[in-house]
This record gives structure tokens, sequence and C-alpha cells, in this order.
């Protein structure tokens, strides 16, 4: 057995949010490597700037407007990908949206929203795809949370419970999925090249209602912080290099380094020292034996 992405030169990918930023910087060195692409956005001017770049290069690419909050949407893009270009066998669900407010400020409008976008719409891909990468032998999935899952602040706090959310979802998923020979990766990027500053273009009118009056001072300086980031082309091709190798975590970004190490060191130092309970040891230790038995196909998959 091999490991499920080791070539993917032939594959077919499909990507949400991939006509901009980092599904965009993915699409790009997805094709350049030899696969045939869906892009799926919800933005049609960001579909079509896309396919110009690509109009240009030899590349398969395949661009679908969706939702990624509306299921049924979601499972016609699926069976559309499938048509053009056959089976999917990476999925990429990249689309994320951000506010940049404080959560004790917002509305119930702001949390379903953001939460129906960065984390439904991971869970509408899981869904739509899992049992077709089940049917047909493998494949790998790549969920993209944020350093916002590891690292917390006082801003973008739903935008940080969605990451949360997805990197759960990640790694409870990896273990669920290694006996089908499906590879599951987070995605976990610092600041990226991205319009995610942009975010309030698509907000829909059903959630209209959010926070006062926005900062536009601070939102006038989002787009020059961003340009300061990681290219998204760079990222893509950490993204590959990790679906190759089935890795489970994705971390483009070295600057967080001594960030985590710190937040890990204070969450042992918070674990007590009491005497622990046999019979509640018990019940972790077949806890770690399901992880270990997911671990050890996962680590058999890779050697060969």
């Amino acid at each position: 057995m091999s490991t499920p992405m080791e070539h993917t030169e032939g594959k077919t990918a499909f990507i949400t949010g991939g006509a901009s930023g980092v599904g965009l910087g993915m699409a790009k060195v997805f094709a350049k490597a030899g696969m045939q692409v869906v892009i799926a956005d919800i933005r049609q001017d960001h579909l079509d700037d896309a396919m110009a770049f690509f109009s240009e290069t030899n590349f398969r690419v395949h661009p679908i407007r969706l939702d990624v909050t509306d299921r049924a949407a979601f499972a016609s893009a699926a069976d559309e990908a499938e048509r053009v270009f056959g089976k999917v066998q990476i999925v990429c669900n990249n689309a994320g949206i951000n506010m940049f407010a404080p959560m004790d400020e917002c509305t119930y409008d702001d949390w379903d929203w953001i939460l129906g976008v960065n984390l439904g719409g991971v869970i509408n891909g899981v869904q739509t795809f899992v049992p077709r990468l089940k049917a047909q032998g493998g494949g790998h999935i790549v969920n993209t949370a944020s350093m916002a899952a590891f690292i917390t602040g006082p801003g973008a706090g739903i935008y940080t419970v969605s990451k949360f959310g997805v990197r759960g979802l990640s790694e409870c998923l990896r273990w669920n999925l290694a006996p089908y020979n499906i590879g599951v990766s987070v995605l976990c990027p610092g600041l990226v090249n991205t319009n995610i500053h942009e975010s309030e273009a698509v907000r829909p009118e059903k959630f209209a209602q959010h926070i006062g009056p926005i900062d536009q001072e601070f939102m006038a300086k989002l787009p020059e912080l961003h340009k300061a980031g990681m290219d998204p082309v760079t990222v893509g091709e950490r993204v590959l290099a990790a679906i190759r190798s089935n890795d489970l975590y994705i971390f483009p970004h070295p600057e967080f380094r001594a960030e985590l190490r710190e937040i890990f060191d204070d969450v042992l130092s918070a674990l007590p020292h009491d005497p622990v309970d046999p019979r509640r040891l018990a019940v972790e230790e077949r806890r770690r034996e399901i992880v270990a038995s997911a671990k050890d196909v996962i680590a058999k998959n890779k050697m060969h």
C-alpha cells in the first residue's frame, strides 16, 4: 500500500475559496504539478480573474461558483467536478471569512455568518466528499484552519472559535479515516497576502445585523498589513508537500515556534500532580490505544 497521495500527477483536486488568496495559491501549485483542479468560489469576479490567469496556461482548471453553506449546491458542485474531470482525490476545504471585531460586541448574525462559512463550510465539504473518497478507495482532505486555532487574542474572536473547531474536526477525522486510506491535514497559516479583509463584501443580507460602526481607520490599514504576508503560492507549495507525505499539521510560518512552546508549557504546568484514579486511567489508555492503532496505519502507509 502506498501513501495515499504520494503521486499527485493526474489527480483531481477540489478547492473551495479557490479563486483568490490561499485557495488560488494551492490551485496554481497543484495545476503546475500536473493535477486537474476545480476552483469553487462564491465571488464571480474572483473566478473570472483566476480563469483569466489560467487561460494563459495549459493547465486544466474548471471554475464553479459555490456558496459553501449551501449543502445542495455543494453536492451539485461535486457532481459537476466528477463530470468534468472524473473522480476527485484531493479536497481542500479552504473557504473562509473574517470579521475584525471583539466577540463580546458581536451579534447572533455575526456568529451565524462566520461559523456557517468557516466551520459549517468545512463540515459540508467533509459530508459531501468523504463517502465518495471511501467508495473510490482513498484520497486526501486538507482543511484550512489558521494559527488562530492555537493562538488567541482579543480580536477576531468568532473567527478564532471557528478555526479551533476546524482543528478539532481535522484531528478527529484523521483517525476516523486512516483505515480507508484517506489522509487528513489541517492547514494553520499565519499572515498571508490575501484579501480576507474584504469579507464584508460577501455578507448575506439575512445576516445583516452586526456590530456598530466598524473602525474604518483600522480597516483601511488591513490591505497594507496583508501585503506583508506570505505569498499564497508558497503556502500552496507547503500544502502539496504535506499531502504527498500525509502530514497532519501544515505550519507554513516559522515565527510562531516560541509562542506555541509557551502555550503548551502553560497547559502542561496547569495539570495537577494528584494521584491518578486507575479506573479513569484504564478508560484513557483504551482511547490512546485506538489512536495509536490509527497512527500505526498511517506510519505503515508512509513506509511503503
